[in-house]
């Protein structure tokens, strides 16, 4: 064990909402409270249409559930982070509107778990035919909600295939341009804290329909970031993992903007675990398409600084490809986020003459630099929340990132800032930051459900059809 006096804090990084307010907080929710949801002036999304595809019957229980958007609710859990919620009018300036029943589908049982088939198979087959009768009818709605009764739950996935029916929804979804929202009854339905479901339901429905609950105001706004991730997609003939599928996620400066683009990977040299490593050609390949996907949505400007963060090392020659998809004038920087290592830190607080460790772990934000191009960066840990220590974990001790530079130069208090920024603009939970940045954290649902998608088309996507 070493003694570490020299370690920097990033403070906790600040959004910005209703943007002609000027409103900035760093909590998510009372920022949502207090001045509104950032794009509230900026589109008008006077109401969000939910169509549904739901089991026959049901069709009361999603009533009940949008009319609990429209009430008041009472935190009964994390106590100290979760505010009031007042209603999805009065806080996101909305309203939630359920299509009537002529224009939904029922699905009904004997349909869905067909006598002779796994019952997967025949769940996903029913309502994945459902949403793409529904495709037909997308312009009458902005948010096609799904519900699954727990009843229904032998055909949610299994095992042998790795099927899982959520990322099967998504994929098919997507493929039709349909933004989606599961409604599980045991994690939505019969949830004990109302308070926590509804917060999560508006938020998601909110962002599905197009509007921007929140930015960061940190970022310098002529940075962009790309997410690299990887999935292996299934040939449908053979049954067996055979493509690699490259996942390129642009954002911009303020943590926003999401698109992405996917495409079968031609030149991999070699493969560590579920890691492919490409090559130079193929990386300058998708470092090109990405930096295309910022520039057309600029206008044609490009960033002056390009930061990509993926979880694996750059080779060689990927660092190359890169650069020579990469303009000169654009600084370039390539940094590996390590979720797991052996590293722990224990605060120590002055007591008299001795030093004892401190009753919460080490501050959110504080980052310690190993080595000339290695930092540890604690992006969980203590916070102050309205003056007082909260923990979101609520115990054991956080360990840190480990950010590897491959590329770029200078200190690190920028890139911190932004790593730790870009953990609070996951939008599709109300929870004050996640653990990873969201150019990875999304990374993972892109390449899970993207393996369900057998007939990927190459263009970009908005995010919003995966959350």
């Amino acid at each position: 064990m070493a003694e570490f006096p020299g370690y920097q804090v990033i403070p906790e990084p600040k959004l910005s909402f209703e943007a002609f307010s000027g409103g900035i907080e760093t909590h998510p929710l009372k920022g949502l409270k207090t001045f509104g949801p950032y794009s509230y002036k900026l589109n008008n999304l006077p109401k969000i249409r939910v169509a549904a595809i739901y089991p026959e019957g049901t069709y009361p229980i999603l009533e009940n559930l949008v009319r609990e958007l429209h009430g008041s609710h009472m935190p009964q859990e994390r106590k100290a982070y979760l505010e009031v919620f007042d209603g999805i009018e009065k806080i996101f300036k909305t309203k939630v509107e359920l299509a009537a029943m002529t224009t939904c589908i029922a699905l009904k049982k004997e349909d869905a778990f067909k006598a002779g088939i796994e019952p997967y198979l025949s769940l996903s087959e029913t309502i994945g035919r459902a949403i793409r009768e529904m495709a037909g009818r997308k312009l009458d709605f902005d948010v096609l909600m799904i519900y699954l009764p727990e009843t229904w739950s032998p055909g949610f996935e299994n095992l042998e295939t790795s099927f899982d029916l959520h990322d099967f929804i998504k994929a098919t979804a997507a493929m039709q341009n349909i933004a989606t929202q599961v409604v599980r009854e045991g994690s939505a339905i019969k949830y004990k804290c109302r308070c926590s479901v509804m917060w999560r339901l508006s938020i998601a429905l909110y962002v599905k329909a197009g509007g921007i609950p929140w930015k960061l105001t940190s970022l310098d706004q002529n940075s962009a970031f790309i997410g690299l991730s990887y999935a292996m997609r299934m040939n449908t003939h053979t049954s067996k993992f055979e493509y690699t599928t490259c996942c390129s996620q642009v954002f911009d400066g303020d943590g926003t903007g999401l698109e992405f683009i996917a495409y079968d990977a031609a030149e991999i040299e070699s493969v560590k675990g579920e890691n492919p490593f490409l090559s130079r050609a193929e990386m300058r390949r998708l470092m090109s398409r990405s930096l295309e996907l910022y520039q057309r949505k600029h206008a044609g400007r490009r960033p002056s600084r390009l930061i990509v963060h993926k979880t694996s090392q750059f080779t060689q020659n990927e660092i190359d490809g890169a650069f020579d998809a990469i303009p000169g004038n654009i600084n370039l920087e390539l940094l590996q986020v390590v979720q797991d290592t052996n590293w722990r830190g224990i605060k120590y607080i002055e007591k008299g003459k001795f030093k004892q460790p401190d009753m919460y772990p080490l501050d959110r934000g504080a980052y310690l630099q190993t080595g000339a191009q290695e930092v540890l960066l604690w992006t969980q840990g203590n916070i102050l929340l309205s003056g007082k220590n909260f923990f979101k974990e609520g115990k054991n001790i956080p360990s840190p990132l480990m950010i590897r530079r491959f590329a770029g130069e200078g200190g690190w208090d920028r890139n911190c800032q932004a790593i730790m920024g870009l953990t609070k603009m996951n939008w599709n939970h109300d929870a004050m930051y996640d653990r990873l940045p969201v150019t990875l954290g999304y990374a993972k649902v892109l390449a899970t459900t993207i393996k369900r998608m057998n007939q990927l088309v190459n263009k970009p996507y908005e995010f919003k059809y995966f959350m």
